[in-house]
């Protein structure tokens, strides 16, 4: 499986967080990737607590044929068509327009300072991204530590939390 993120909790030209995060669907197919399937949305605080507006949050399953690093080149050309400014990556957990990331690539392993990093590093912490997977892939394991899905969600702190939309 290919597995990527999909967030937003500030307006972007396609409207509110949820239309930017629908629209980021169809820019995909734009660009060739085809999103065989994704998840509900959910909302999210965002993390760590901050004043900034809360996230929409979703997980996609693809079928492309361009290898990692091509399909994290194409999210990021994605992101800046949506609004995202590189300096925005500069400040970790900052407030965007469009957030794709890379969560898995079939069952590849790859640490820094490969790039991207595979599995991505934090997704085995964020309820954003697990609970939206586990709706999914319900016996999806992590391909580093090979642990199942509902333990990584059991294990996650409580403050940590999504819940749907709708």
């Amino acid at each position: 499986m290919i597995l990527i993120g999909i967030g937003a909790n500030l307006r972007s030209r396609h409207g509110a967080p949820l239309e930017t995060c629908e629209a980021a669907l169809c820019a995909l197919s734009e660009a060739g990737i085809a999103v065989a399937r994704r998840s509900q949305w959910y909302e999210s605080a965002p993390e760590p607590v901050s004043a900034q507006p809360w996230y929409v949050n979703g997980v996609a399953e693809l079928d492309t044929r361009f290898e990692p690093s091509a399909l994290l080149a194409a999210l990021h050309r994605i992101e800046a068509r949506f609004g995202r400014k590189d300096v925005a990556r500069q400040h970790k957990n900052a407030a965007r327009t469009l957030d794709l990331d890379l969560l898995c690539y079939h069952d590849r392993l790859a640490a820094p300072p490969s790039r991207p990093v595979l599995p991505h590093p934090r997704m085995h912490r964020r309820a954003f991204v697990l609970l939206p997977l586990a709706e999914l892939a319900p016996a999806w394991r992590h391909p580093g530590s090979g642990a199942a899905i509902v333990d990584l969600i059991a294990d996650l702190p409580p403050e940590s939390t999504a819940r749907p939309i709708g």
